[in-house]
């Protein structure tokens, strides 16, 4: 697995949590969510869904980091109701979404990305983990003012709220627990990032 990592989640995965991983673009979050699914997809596997990126350009990342294992399920969509019915049909080990600012819920009429449908989007996830009893992965993307889509209202939604900092010029990397209800607060783990991974 990846112990530093599992360490920082409070000692592994628990079933039905909702991890909120955050960090500016380009700091490494979707680099490290793949690696973590190349761990998780040994034993079941795992649903990443993009909502950014297609799944060619995630497959080149994948090839470039050697995370091609077969177990990792590629889906490209951003409705919150059809992630739920892959993940139901699916039963992965883990579900990451990447990212949560480009998912909508039809429970809400707002646009992807604003705080409302954020935040709603994430409340559904959270109650489909727990009824699923799998794991989510929420990527969020830091703006410019420091905030996740606006104001902070993911952190009170997930159950762990991880930050990954660091400077995207220099190699290391560091991922903070800044809540965790399963777990120590303020666990950190220091990455050293390279071409492949």
């Amino acid at each position: 697995r990846l112990p530093n990592l599992d360490r920082v989640l409070g000692g592994g995965l628990v079933e039905g949590a909702e991890i909120l991983v955050g960090g500016e673009r380009g700091i490494g979050k979707s680099t490290l969510r793949l690696q973590a699914a190349q761990e998780l997809a040994r034993e079941r596997p795992v649903l990443y869904v993009s909502g950014e990126e297609s799944p060619r350009q995630i497959a080149l990342r994948a090839r470039r980091l050697g995370t091609t294992a077969p177990g990792i399920h590629l889906f490209s969509e951003t409705s919150v109701e059809r992630i739920i019915a892959a993940a139901e049909s699916m039963k992965p080990a883990a579900v990451i979404v990447d990212s949560i600012q480009t998912v909508h819920t039809a429970a809400n009429p707002s646009m992807p990305g604003s705080v409302g449908q954020v935040r709603d989007s994430a409340g559904v996830l959270m109650a489909a983990a727990k009824r699923l009893a799998i794991p989510f992965f929420l990527i969020g993307h830091i703006t410019k003012e420091g905030t996740i889509a606006g104001p902070k209202a993911l952190e009170h939604i997930v159950d762990t709220v991880l930050y990954f900092e660091g400077e995207k010029f220099q190699n290391y990397r560091v991922i903070r627990a800044y809540k965790n209800r399963f777990g120590p607060a303020n666990e950190v783990a220091i990455y050293e990032m390279h071409d492949n991974g």
